[in-house]
């Protein structure tokens, strides 16, 4: 088989592998048939990434069942299913407790994409290997569409983890959302399905701000702090400056949730936060959790994450297009 190997800044291509095997009854052998970049993706391939190349890339990908071991029940083949991005076993103390980002009986940050927690592969590959097929896996739900879900084993149910429990606390929520990709975008939709009772969207790029007008947002390309504005923010930018207009435009007790991915230091205004009571979380998604819920959501028609979509091109064009700036192609093939 060929994985999509990541070899330098803004430079992948196909490498041969061996074909993945059953090892043991609980594992599964899927084909990735709708497969995305995300926020991780763009920044390796950008160069600013922390691990030496060459590794196999992707972690976002909804896939067919191709063979399964004679333990398992929740898949079968030629099922569609969603991956999650970690690799998790459903069974430990962390997993039991909803932290499949945590899993115990893998290394730490094991993953697709990345080999941070072993070398699992990664998801713009044409098989992959499931470990635990019934812990990890989830059926798509009928009538929903692999393209405009391509995301939901990260960006998308991590979207909805960023604000469907706190829209539930706090019913009517003011919302900032901050961001620069497709993360804020699906927040935005999110939270207007969700009852919020204001959102602001942040994003130079005029496009961006156009799709989140569409989800019922009102849109700047930047702004200052705006004090006590929001009971909830959202940063979706890796840029610390950004993380700090977040949170000092909250409202007393309001919360940010960050998930850009920080590769770079800075200072936080501490002071402001603490006169302010903010609670802030910096968190990978534990995404295996709550994805039945997030496709629920999806499932449900009150949402349109096709929209964020922004190319969908062919998986043999995988080599030449990745690279390329796009909000959120997903490369497609039948199987």
């Amino acid at each position: 088989m060929r994985e999509l190997t990541y070899i330098a800044r803004r430079t992948v291509e196909w490498r041969e592998a061996p074909d993945p095997t059953i090892r043991s009854a609980r594992e599964a052998i899927v084909t990735p048939v709708a497969a995305t970049s995300c926020d991780v993706d763009s920044a390796i391939l950008a160069g600013h990434g922390f691990i030496d190349p060459p590794f196999a890339l992707g972690h976002e990908c909804v896939a067919r069942v191709t063979d399964i071991g004679e333990h398992v029940t929740g898949a079968a083949p030629g099922d569609l299913v969603v991956v999650p991005w970690s690799i998790n076993c459903g069974t430990c103390a962390p997993c039991r407790d909803g932290l499949t980002a945590h899993c115990a009986s893998v290394p730490h940050m094991a993953m697709y994409g990345a080999p941070i927690g072993g070398s699992w592969g990664g998801l713009f590959s044409d098989l992959v290997r499931v470990p635990y097929a019934d812990a990890m896996l989830v059926p798509l739900p009928a009538g929903l569409d692999p393209v405009a879900m391509a995301s939901a084993g990260d960006n998308w149910s991590l979207s909805w983890r960023l604000v469907a429990p706190h829209l539930k606390a706090r019913p009517g929520a003011r919302v900032l959302v901050v961001a620069r990709g497709s993360i804020g975008l699906y927040v935005c939709d999110i939270a207007r399905a969700l009852g919020a009772s204001d959102i602001l969207y942040v994003d130079p790029d005029p496009e961006h701000r156009r799709l989140a007008e569409g989800y019922g947002a009102r849109t700047v390309a930047a702004t200052e702090p705006i004090p006590h504005g929001f009971d909830l923010a959202v940063e979706a930018t890796g840029r610390v400056d950004q993380l700090t207009l977040a949170v000092k435009s909250l409202a007393p007790e309001g919360i940010c949730e960050s998930a850009g991915n920080h590769f770079r230091p800075g200072g936080l205004p501490l002071l402001d936060m603490y006169l302010t009571g903010v609670t802030l979380r910096i968190a990978r998604d534990n995404v295996r959790a709550h994805l039945p819920e997030a496709l629920g959501l999806a499932a449900s028609g009150k949402v349109f994450p096709e929209r964020v979509v922004s190319h969908v091109l062919d998986w043999e064009q995988l080599p030449d297009a990745l690279a390329e700036k796009r909000l959120k192609p997903v490369f497609v093939r039948d199987c």
